[in-house]
Order: structure tokens, then C-alpha cells, then sequence
């Protein structure tokens, strides 16, 4: 069985709102809500309709979704997504934790307080996020695929991003769909639960949070322990992605999301190991890789932008230009005289 990865269509919009449903709460880019997946996909398909190697002004409010589909029966079984810039449209708000060292000589003791700040300081970076994958395919690596496959676009669509990216993952959210950090600090002021306002969050934008939520820093100390802890830990189901992420050359800093406090994780753009890996090719020859010197597991990728394609495969470098097998070259409908962009696996 073959998977690819493709970019999104505006008719992938049923296929999209059965995976939402599975999502669950807290998948603010993944509402299942049709309308609001129908608008973020007629804005992907105006983003890949552009086809200028880079925008006048540097990177643009694009957004850029891709699916993961089985190549023989076309059924979409994952989808993720790729923000090219945050915080053109509207602030891109985080929480940045910090300590204040104070001490005292009268008392012979140094006090350390945590302290969350709203801040807006990742604004300019590109941000990879969206990720969904079927329960039932996660296994054999479709994960990796799928989010590795984002950064191939990146590398080969490059100056329509940022020189920072970020990831944000989903926080600690209780067996009610409840977030113990959003109670204890959004929820004071907004006088709704976590579910109501994390909806209105994925249908509206977070502008909200710019009119109600208070500008002064919060003292950690100050909240419940189960907020405390909640701080910087991202959803048991989200570790496995933070370790992707990690071994990309992500990193945490400090910043956590403003609803349910979960880590966001960021590095610089040409450092993300997939995109600083990844080399373009011309393909001499669709073959097996037996014969051909040593075989390479690899992502391998082609096309610009609506024609964006990318799947796993076995790659040999010889004389005249890359050795592709058959099964990938097939899943990406290239043939020799081609160029794809690769990465090893």
C-alpha cells in the first residue's frame, strides 16, 4: 500500500470534516465546522493559484494545506498544514514564561517568581501545524511523512517563508475536554469554559483575546497547582510529534499557547534538518534499486505548489542523476528528465 502526500482541494472538504471529528477538542486548526473548513481550503487553493517564486512585500498571510492520500483508492487519510507568516492579519499571541530573581538582606533569601507574559514576539515566523493523522494509520511512519513532507514545501517553495518557524502542540486537556490552565487564567476574564472559547478561537481568530485579556504578567504562584504543571506540558497524545519536532531542531523557549498552555517549539528555518537536508535532483532513471550502488530511504518530493507531491522511497545516487524506484516514481508520477526534491529519511 502507497501513500502520498498532495496538496489540499477545495473538493477534500467532506474528507476533511470526517477527520475534524475525529480531532477532538483543542484542534483550533482543525475545527469540525464545514464552513470554516471550506473557507481555510478556498484560501489555500488562492495561496497555490499564485505562482510567483516569492512575494514583493517577503512572506504574506498564506496558508498552504496538504493531505495524505492512498494512491491506489485516492482516500485521504491524514491532512497538516503550513502558515508561511503569523501575525500579518492580526497579533499572534503567546504566553513567554520568565523567572524575576529578587533578594533580601534582611531576610537572607532570594526570592525566584515565574511570571507569564502576553507577548507577541513570535510574529514574522512561519508555523507548521494542523496535523492530523487517521488512528487507524499510525503506524509505518505516515506520521513522519506527513510532517516531514512540510518542510520538502518549504525548501522548495523557500522564499515564501519566514526565517523562524514555529509549532504549537496541543496542552494537558482533562477527560471533560477541560483545560485546568485556561480556568484558572483566560477563563477569568472571559466568563466562558475552555471549549466554548477554543471554538470561537477556530471559527473567528483570537482578536478577543486582544480586547479582554489583561496586559499585566501573571505570577505562576499565584495559580492552582494543576494550572502550575500544566504550563509548558503538551496532550499525552501530542509527545510523539514534540519528539519529531525535537529531532527536526526544535526547540522550547518559554512560550506556551494562550488557551490551554500547551509548549510551542520554534527554530530558525534553514536549520529545520528536513530543509536544510534537502537536495534538488534530476531523475535519470526509474528502476529498482538493486544494482545501483547503495539505496537511500528517503522523502522524495516534485511539483510547485498545487502540484506539490511527496511520498516515501528508495533513491540511489549514480552518474547521470538520481535512481528512483518504481513505486515512488509512480505515487509521484515523475519519469527521467524530472526534478524532485529529496531527503533522507
Amino acid at each position: 500500500m502507497t501513500f502520498r502526500i498532495r496538496a489540499a482541494r477545495v473538493s477534500d472538504l467532506e474528507a476533511m470534516y470526517e477527520m475534524a471529528k475525529l480531532g477532538g477538542s483543542g484542534f483550533t486548526n482543525l475545527p469540525a465546522d464545514r464552513d470554516t473548513l471550506r473557507a481555510k481550503l478556498e484560501r489555500a487553493a488562492g495561496c497555490l493559484a499564485d505562482s510567483r517564486e516569492s512575494l514583493p512585500d517577503g512572506p504574506g498571510d498564506e496558508l498552504f494545506v496538504v493531505v495524505l492520500e492512498n494512491a491506489a483508492t485516492g482516500e485521504l487519510r491524514g491532512t497538516a498544514q503550513i502558515f508561511a507568516c503569523v501575525g500579518r492579519s492580526g497579533p499572534f499571541y503567546s504566553y513567554r514564561l520568565t523567572t524575576l530573581t529578587q533578594h533580601s538582606k534582611e531576610l537572607n533569601r532570594t526570592f525566584r517568581a515565574e511570571m507569564l507574559h502576553l507577548v507577541t514576539d513570535l510574529e514574522g515566523s512561519s508555523e507548521v501545524g494542523g496535523l492530523f493523522l487517521h488512528p487507524g494509520e499510525r503506524a509505518g511512519g505516515l506520521g513522519l511523512l506527513l510532517a516531514r513532507s512540510r518542510y520538502l514545501f518549504i525548501a522548495m517553495h523557500r522564499a515564501r517563508f519566514g526565517p523562524r518557524i514555529l509549532a504549537e502542540l496541543r496542552g494537558v486537556i482533562d477527560e471533560r475536554g477541560g483545560s485546568a490552565f485556561w480556568d484558572a487564567v483566560g477563563g477569568k476574564f472571559f466568563g466562558m469554559g475552555f471549549q466554548e472559547a477554543d471554538h470561537f478561537n477556530a471559527l473567528n481568530g483570537n482578536q478577543f483575546i486582544a480586547d479582554l485579556m489583561p496586559k499585566h504578567p501573571v505570577y505562576v504562584a499565584m495559580l492552582p497547582e494543576s494550572a502550575h504543571t500544566a504550563i509548558g506540558m503538551p496532550h499525552p497524545n501530542g509527545r510523539p510529534a514534540m519528539r519529531m519536532l525535537e529531532a527536526e531542531g526544535f526547540a522550547y523557549e518559554g512560550y506556551v499557547d494562550i488557551f490551554d498552555g500547551g509548549p510551542t517549539l520554534s527554530a530558525r528555518t534553514d536549520q529545520v534538518r528536513s530543509i536544510a537536508g534537502a537536495r534538488s535532483a534530476t531523475v535519470a532513471q526509474v528502476a529498482a534499486p538493486e544494482g545501483h550502488g547503495a539505496a537511500q530511504r528517503a522523502l522524495v518530493a516534485t511539483g510547485r505548489l498545487a502540484d506539490f507531491r511527496c511520498t516515501l522511497g528508495e533513491v540511489t545516487q549514480g552518474p547521470d542523476g538520481l535512481v528512483l524506484d518504481p513505486v515512488a516514481a509512480a505515487a509521484l508520477d515523475v519519469r527521467p528528465g524530472d526534478t524532485v526534491w529529496h531527503v533522507e529519511r
